[in-house]
């Protein structure tokens, strides 16, 4: 399974929407797109999870491509680090 970064999505774009343009490329596991956590807005990118070969082929036909005025930015997704937060060193009291 790979996930795919899509970016420069435009604000009005549905998962219905994207999971339709990526499902032309093959089966689409997972659609996420992602809004800001105060007002519920979204912030103009998402994640679409697919087989490996189906992946590489939507991100190669797709990279680019215009959606509503916009031109889609996609590549695999690296895993995001998450930081445990906080100070980082031992404590010292």
């Amino acid at each position: 399974m790979t996930k795919l970064y899509v970016g420069n999505l435009p604000f009005s774009a549905t998962e219905e929407a994207v999971r339709a343009l990526f499902s032309k490329h093959g089966t689409v596991e997972k659609v996420s797109l992602i809004t800001d956590r105060d007002t519920g807005r979204p912030r103009g990118f998402g994640f679409v999870e697919m087989s490996n070969a189906d992946a590489s082929r939507a991100m190669q036909a797709l990279n680019g491509t215009d959606l509503d005025g916009r031109s889609l930015k996609i590549n695999e997704a690296q895993d995001k680090q998450r930081s445990g937060g906080g100070g980082g060193g031992p404590r010292r009291y």
